[in-house]
């Protein structure tokens, strides 16, 4: 938990370099809609709002502050061209407004970034370099190029303009929702709730801001901690948007300013949040972006009734990864379940085993036929098959039956 002083200046991040931030990018960014989720609400137990950030034009908020870091360069700093790190969010947003501008722009992203992602800053026009096994050492190597090169560093979050730009979601938050008593935000480096906690709490103290940090890479937590930006040992998580080993030196200063507390997402509970928010809301969510909605479905944090508004800050998620998700949440709400069941080697045993899969409704997703592996006995052989079901209860019935018809078999989970 941090302690806020809600007037506290911090750095050059004000209300007003965010007012100011909003007037320079109004025309060029999607005035993003906030909207009343029934469906989430239900599960979290109260009255929660989806600001969907993952509509902008790249797919997440990071354009905005990286439109207002262009749109205040000198003509000089615009010449020389612009340099930035990035897991995929920040990359698209600075190359797509820096092309528009016509500004050169070179973007260095971690080896790993989904390929979705780094097609899309391509595609936007900038130069992509991929170095480093995450984030920061693909920031160390844009640092190199940009002393190499003479080129403008536009800092990912820990940049005055940059966070003023974020901050201007909650200037919007306050004329779409302004009866609302708490904001869930994620938290990668600190950029995003740094910008708008400073908004917020300059306007309306009494609304409560809450950071959700993916619990395997907890940077901002350990930051708090130690009063001061620290590096962690890396991790891998499904929020790559928010995988982050060191928090900003001024976001911490913000942070600790007007953020009133941080809880931390497991990767299962992310996962779920995804799943939620495209089958309920038809909401396309990349792990970063679905963290606030996850530790409100999983009751992460101290709220309890309030009117909140979770940010959906990002949409980008690789296709692959996608599938998987959906695939573990389908076997975990009883929707898909394989088995692996043990057959006589004769002909029509496997004839008999669908008959009884029929009679309860159960739909064949994949089959496969073994006889030399999984330790079955000469004569007998193994059949692993995935299933489609309407729910837990159908599982059930569908395995009293293999026990009832004498088939020994093993649900594998």
């Amino acid at each position: 938990m941090a302690t806020h002083t809600p007037h506290r200046p911090a750095a050059s991040v004000t209300l007003e370099s965010i007012e100011q931030a909003r007037a320079r990018i109004r025309a060029d960014v999607y005035f993003s809609p906030c909207n009343h989720s029934h469906s989430i609400s239900k599960i979290a137990g109260q009255r929660v709002y989806l600001k969907l950030e993952n509509l902008q034009m790249t797919g997440s908020f990071k354009e905005r502050g990286a439109l207002n870091k262009i749109l205040t360069l000198s003509n000089d700093e615009k010449q020389r061209g612009v340099i930035a790190a990035s897991a995929g969010n920040h990359a698209q947003g600075v190359s797509f407004h820096a092309t528009r501008h016509g500004i050169r722009a070179r973007i260095v992203m971690p080896m790993m970034t989904p390929l979705v992602k780094v097609n899309a800053t391509r595609g936007y026009g900038a130069e992509v370099i991929l170095h480093g096994a995450d984030y920061d050492e693909a920031y160390e190597e844009a640092c190199r190029l940009a002393a190499l090169e003479g080129l403008v560093f536009i800092h990912p979050f820990d940049d005055p303009q940059v966070i003023a730009g974020q901050g201007t979601i909650a200037l919007e938050l306050l004329e779409q929702a302004p009866d609302m008593e708490a904001v869930v935000v994620p938290i990668g480096g600190g950029g995003l709730i740094s910008g708008i906690a400073c908004a917020l709490k300059s306007l309306r103290p009494d609304i409560r801001v809450i950071g959700v940090q993916a619990a395997r890479m907890p940077s901002m937590q350990s930051a708090l901690q130690a009063h001061k930006a620290v590096t962690i040992d890396s991790n891998t998580t499904i929020a790559d948007g928010i995988a982050v080993r060191r928090s900003g030196d001024l976001t911490v200063h913000l942070v600790e300013s007007y953020v009133d507390e941080l809880v931390v997402a497991e990767e299962e509970e992310i996962a779920s949040g995804i799943l939620t928010l495209l089958e309920r809301e038809k909401t396309l969510a990349e792990g970063a972006g679905a963290a606030a909605v996850a530790a409100l479905l999983h009751h992460k944090t101290s709220l309890k009734n309030e009117k909140t508004v979770a940010l959906v800050c990002g949409g980008n998620i690789d296709v692959s990864l996608l599938a998987r998700i959906i695939q573990r949440g389908l076997a975990k709400d009883g929707r898909l379940v394989r088995l692996q069941i043990h057959l006589s080697d004769r002909p029509g045993s496997l004839h008999q085993l669908t008959r009884l899969l029929t009679v309860h409704q159960a739909n064949i997703v994949e089959l496969h036929h073994d006889r030399t592996y999984y330790g079955v006995n000469l004569g007998d052989t193994m059949i692993d098959v995935t299933l489609e079901a309407r729910g837990e209860e159908q599982i059930q019935q569908i395995l009293h039956g293999l026990r009832q018809e004498g088939y020994r078999h093993e649900r594998i989970v």
